[in-house]
């Protein structure tokens, strides 16, 4: 009698010890489930994060190109309009802040940043030296080389971009396509700014 209720303890003990190892296995189960899931909902936040500051950050940059191109004008010296035409940097002129000199504007590509280069016009008479360049950062993660697209007068929403080396007397209208991506191999995905403007002061038939 003794032994059965000696074996009949261990028997017990036993069930008692396999059913503590299999509720602490759940409950590792549930905590690491719970790491992952809140992981994983922080690593999505940051990511929706990060793609609301690069839209805002690319939408501001296309607004800021599109007033300063939209009012570019003769320079100050009497050179034309635009400077430079290329697949990825555009120059030309415009009174971009409060005084009544007119800026000569760089907008370009060095690597993946688009930067904006400023010269303003002094001496007497007037000149753009550039050793007097102020260059400030726009936008980083840049994809591609090629963002400006130039058309003539005979644009009509579909027609083909102005072939290169662009004649620069030619341009009426500019398109802007930038496309970033902090990393390729995460995402969220690429973004897509596009827009386009015409010069005011070359505007014709547009």
């Amino acid at each position: 009698m003794q032994n059965k209720l000696k074996n009949g303890k261990n028997t017990a003990s036993g069930f008692t010890l396999i059913e503590t190892l299999f509720g602490v296995a759940i409950f590792v189960l549930i905590i690491g489930a719970l790491t992952l899931f809140s992981k994983s909902v922080w690593v999505n936040n940051s990511f929706i994060s990060a793609g609301l500051v690069d839209t805002n950050a690319g939408r501001q940059v296309l607004k800021t190109m599109v007033s300063e191109i939209r009012t570019a004008s003769t320079s100050d010296t009497g050179t034309y309009v635009i400077n430079q035409a290329g697949a990825s940097s555009f120059t030309f002129f415009a009174n971009i802040d409060t005084d009544t000199l007119k800026e000569k504007v760089r907008y370009f590509l060095s690597g993946t940043t688009l930067q904006r280069g400023v010269i303003k016009p002094t001496g007497s008479p007037l000149s753009y030296n550039a050793a007097n360049e102020k260059i400030s950062t726009l936008l980083q993660n840049v994809q591609g080389s090629s963002i400006f697209e130039y058309f003539d007068k005979n644009y009509d929403g579909t027609t083909a971009p102005l072939s290169f080396p662009i004649n620069i007397p030619n341009v009426r209208l500019v398109k802007i396509t930038i496309t970033t991506d902090a990393d390729p191999n995460r995402p969220p995905a690429p973004m897509i700014f596009s827009t386009q403007v015409s010069i005011r002061n070359l505007k014709d038939n547009l």
